[in-house]
């Protein structure tokens, strides 16, 4: 079974290269000894990538794993998926 379509999995993959690149600038900065509020920033560039990367998940989920759940019968299921990651958010 396919979780994600293609097309939000490419953005996705997209999304977390461009993170992975944030985190390796992150060390080059941290091993240069660049300033401390550049490279604060940078990490919040880098937290903001992966907001946006769980809310792609997340909206992929709730289109598809938990609209297939409601569907046959695993409405349990797809609540205590949910529930458990919005306690996660917290």
């Amino acid at each position: 079974m396919e979780y994600m379509p293609k097309t939000e999995k490419g953005k996705l993959v997209r999304r977390l290269k461009i993170i992975e690149g944030q985190v390796r600038g992150l060390v080059a900065m941290i091993e240069r000894d660049t300033y401390c509020i550049d490279v604060i920033t940078q990490t919040s560039a880098v937290k903001q990538g992966l907001s946006t990367a769980e809310d792609l998940l997340m909206r992929n989920h709730l289109n598809n794993c938990v609209r297939n759940q409601m569907s046959s019968g695993q409405a349990l299921k797809a609540v205590s998926e949910v529930m458990k990651v919005y306690k996660l958010k917290k």
